[in-house]
């Protein structure tokens, strides 16, 4: 990592997303996150489920997105910078095409995808990673400055 270390404090999180919306976010087309509550901005790794959503396949808008990427589940894939959250206004349209109604939307930028899935345990809330998988994570991003 160029000799500079990763803070040690609690400057990242994890978010899990089920595939193919993850697949979507690394792609670049994604650039939004819906939950049901309000995240904080700043970093997170971006893990899979260990499920697929079987009908969003089928969904246009996701069909030719995920088109010929692999749908990698139960591992981190990539890391990106929630950088504001917020809902869409009762009667304005949704800023994404992806925006869910009545759902938070997370603004995601600095999508950045793993060259290899690094296998983790995720949790639907935000969480903690471990420093171990932090150091396996950001082994393989040596440029990576928080």
């Amino acid at each position: 990592m160029n000799g500079t270390p990763l803070p040690q404090d609690d400057w990242i999180r994890g978010i899990s997303i089920r595939q193919p919306y993850a697949a979507c976010i690394l792609a670049g087309a994604k650039t939004v996150g819906n939950r049901s509550v309000r995240w904080r901005p700043g970093w997170v790794l971006l893990h899979t489920s260990k499920t697929i959503d079987q009908p969003a396949l089928c969904l246009p808008l996701v069909a030719r997105t995920v088109r010929g990427r692999e749908l990698v589940t139960g591992a981190v894939v990539g890391i990106a910078r929630i950088t504001g959250c917020h809902q869409d206004r009762e009667g304005q349209p949704p800023c994404s095409p992806w925006a869910h109604p009545d759902a938070w939307h997370l603004v995601l930028a600095d999508v950045t995808e793993l060259p290899l899935p690094v296998p983790a345990r995720g949790q639907v809330v935000p969480w903690r990673p471990a420093q171990d998988l932090l150091e396996r994570v950001f082994q393989q991003l040596p440029g990576f400055r928080p």
